[in-house]
């Protein structure tokens, strides 16, 4: 059973970091591209970081560049998301979701089930 559990979501001050996890279970982690999105209610589901499956290729959204980190470690089957400098308008439910390769029939795709982060003065 495929699982994908994230943690580490709180309500913090403007200007404060947070790291979120995500453990995942039964797939093959070190064949997953890890990514995180995120959604505001009322608004559609955003991407915001994504870390390949061998790690060297990294990319994020223009609104958390230069302030989110995104990482992952193979032998623990987990992925991070560091926040720093964070603002009210980061303020969503995070998602972590792992793709597997193009090449994997239908390309399957899993969700976690998501975490709160709440920026507030």
């Amino acid at each position: 059973q495929v699982r994908l559990v994230e943690s580490g979501g709180a309500l913090v001050q403007p200007g404060a970091s947070l790291r979120l996890t995500c453990e995942c279970s039964g797939f093959t982690f070190k064949r997953a591209a890890m990514r995180w999105y995120r959604q505001v209610p009322g608004k559609e589901r955003e991407w915001v970081a994504v870390i390949n499956n061998d790690g060297n290729i990294i990319n994020y959204s223009d609104a958390v560049k230069d302030r989110f980190i995104i990482s992952r470690d193979d032998s623990k089957s987990m992925a991070y998301l560091q926040m720093n400098s964070l603002k009210v308008e980061d303020t969503a439910v995070y998602y972590c979701n792992a793709l597997m390769p193009l090449y994997d029939p239908g390309r399957p795709q899993y969700w976690g089930q998501g975490v709160q982060v709440t920026v507030s003065s």
